[in-house]
């Protein structure tokens, strides 16, 4: 018996005719029981429906006045409110035990009650027994909805596990900002809602092989075979609940389905991968249904392992400042003029990354900045030491991400950078992208305006790329054009990249600034765009991103 309420006087009826039977079972049960009393059927079940609640335990005659035991018993087990209450029919008669049983009886104790010690001890196990089969009750069904339990619905899937192989879908339906429905029309129409939607499962489920819970407030898990048009049951759960519901009140189902669940995994994965595919519609009301995909998850928790990480690698330095080679082609001999810092990233275990994996990633989570300072930092560092080695300056182009325009100390960043490390703003060249411009056109203004006052040189990186970049030029004064090398990859092969080259090659001689063409990887390339009056190439036809010390045997040459 439950420890907590073992020194709990439970009740017991018991129902018999013969005064001196009920006397010795009062004697025997009341040092441990309340004891009540009835003499016939009819009495019992009116004492029952009365106080149904209050009683653990009913010992039951069969042969009474009025109404029988018998009768007593299939009223008992045909009422909801009295079908939980254990019964241990007494008799005489061996050969009524198996129909006792069948008929709904729990146990059963022989006359004559000779035996007090097994009378306590049948007593004591058939009370023990209900108390921790309602409490399993309890904690297996959500009361509210009828469904399963969280946890007794994952426990019911591992068991039909061990008995299916058929191919079957694990399912998270959210409602969207449910809350709202709470707050506005109150909890008691947002329950009617929930248990509106959970019938409607069950009813779904009821032709086929699945089960269903509800796994938090208002979310719904279904553990189904690959069978239901989830996009029909979606409609149909929605009609239901617009034709019940209050009005000017739009409910929407958010529905992530893991297809076909992989049994390698556990079945909470199976969830917690529908669940992803769920929140993946969160506010987009252009799709109802999402199916989870393994390769778009596999992504996320590669990027999620790159955020992470990024702090520990800057401090390891793991990230690792590349230089590539700027040549000016306007004499006979290709010259090399300068440097763009490219970043590169040796992860201790995942190995080389690929800038176009985590770099547009830490642009969209602002991230970017970090990487930025680690580079202007490195940058400015090799730039002081080529500077005190061969006694000149090699300049070298840095990135200024949109990110970084905000930050209020960027001007004395950079400063700081060319005191600590005695460097010009002749040496340490900025590069800014049109999606700074995109983001805050008026601020990216301020902030070049800015920089250039205080001697900085400005190039427009990847210009051409995307429609602000004429509106950049005239509002944001520029001392370098960067062509965008898509322009330069394909324009021998293309006629409108080749005009755009020329038509950045206008501009410049319009504007008086040099373009930097970057992508070059043939000499073709370079003939044509020597031929159109481009001063700077960049690219692998002349060099790759270099590390410093291959970087540095080119400027001992």
């Amino acid at each position: 018996m439950n420890k907590a309420l073992k020194n709990v006087r439970r009740k017991v009826l018991v129902v018999e005719d013969e005064r001196i039977n009920r006397e010795i079972l009062g004697n025997i049960l009341q040092g441990g029981y309340e004891v009540v009393f009835a003499e016939d059927g009819q009495r019992a079940v009116d004492i029952l429906r009365a106080d149904y609640d209050t009683i653990s335990l009913i010992l039951l005659d069969l042969m009474m006045p009025v109404m029988s035991g018998e009768e007593v018993l299939k009223i008992c087990r045909a009422d909801d409110n009295l079908s939980d209450i254990p019964i241990i029919v007494m008799t005489q008669d061996e050969d009524a035990e198996v129909s006792i049983i069948r008929a709904g009886a729990d146990d059963f104790i022989k006359k004559p009650y000779n035996m007090p010690e097994v009378i306590l001890a049948r007593c004591e196990r058939i009370i023990d027994l209900y108390e921790k089969k309602r409490l399993i009750d309890s904690a297996e069904i959500d009361l509210l909805t009828g469904l399963y339990s969280n946890e007794f619905f994952f426990e019911y899937i591992k068991q039909m596990e061990k008995y299916s192989d058929s191919k079957m879908d694990a399912v998270a339906m959210d409602i969207e900002h449910f809350h709202l429905v709470n707050e506005i029309y109150g909890r008691a129409e947002g329950d009617r809602i929930l248990k509106r939607i959970a019938s409607m499962i069950m009813a779904e489920l009821s032709d086929s092989y699945g089960i269903a819970c509800r796994s938090a407030a208002d979310t719904f898990y279904i553990y189904n075979q690959s069978l239901l048009d989830y996009e029909k049951l979606a409609e149909k759960i929605l009609k239901d609940i617009e034709a019940v519901t209050f009005e000017n009140a739009k409910i929407r189902l958010r529905i992530g389905i893991n297809r076909d669940v992989d049994r390698n995994d556990l079945p909470e994965q199976w969830f917690d991968h529908a669940k992803l595919a769920c929140d993946e519609l969160r506010g987009d009301y252009t799709r109802q249904i999402a199916f989870y995909d393994s390769a778009a998850h596999d992504k996320q928790l590669y990027h999620e392992r790159l955020i992470r990480d990024i702090d520990t690698s800057i401090a390891n330095k793991d990230f690792t400042v590349f230089f590539q080679p700027k040549y000016g082609i306007e004499g006979d001999e290709p010259e090399l003029r300068s440097a763009e810092a490219l970043i590169r990233w040796n992860h201790p275990e995942l190995g080389m990354i690929s800038p176009g994996d985590f770099i547009p990633l830490f642009e969209d989570n602002g991230l970017v900045q970090k990487l930025d300072r680690f580079v202007w930092e490195e940058a400015a560092s090799q730039i002081a030491k080529w500077k005190d080695k061969f006694g000149f300056a090699v300049p070298v182009s840095v990135n200024v991400s949109r990110i970084d325009i905000f930050d209020p100390d960027l001007e004395d960043r950079l400063l700081g950078l060319l005191d600590k490390y005695g460097l010009t703003t002749n040496e340490l060249l900025l590069e800014i992208t049109e999606s700074a411009y995109s983001d805050s056109a008026k601020r990216l203004i301020e902030v070049v305006n800015n920089l250039r006052d205080k001697g900085f040189k400005i190039e427009m990186d990847d210009f051409g790329s995307g429609y602000s970049s004429l509106n950049m030029l005239t509002t944001i004064p520029i001392d370098v054009l960067k062509m965008d090398m898509k322009f330069v990859r394909n324009m021998l092969n293309d006629d409108k990249s080749l005009k755009l080259c020329e038509l950045v090659m206008d501009i410049s001689r319009f504007l008086d600034v040099p373009v930097v063409a970057e992508g070059v990887e043939e000499k073709a390339q370079l003939d044509k765009l020597k031929d159109m009056g481009c001063q700077i190439i960049q690219g692998y036809y002349f060099s790759k991103p270099l590390p410093a010390d291959q970087f540095e045997e080119l400027l001992a040459k």
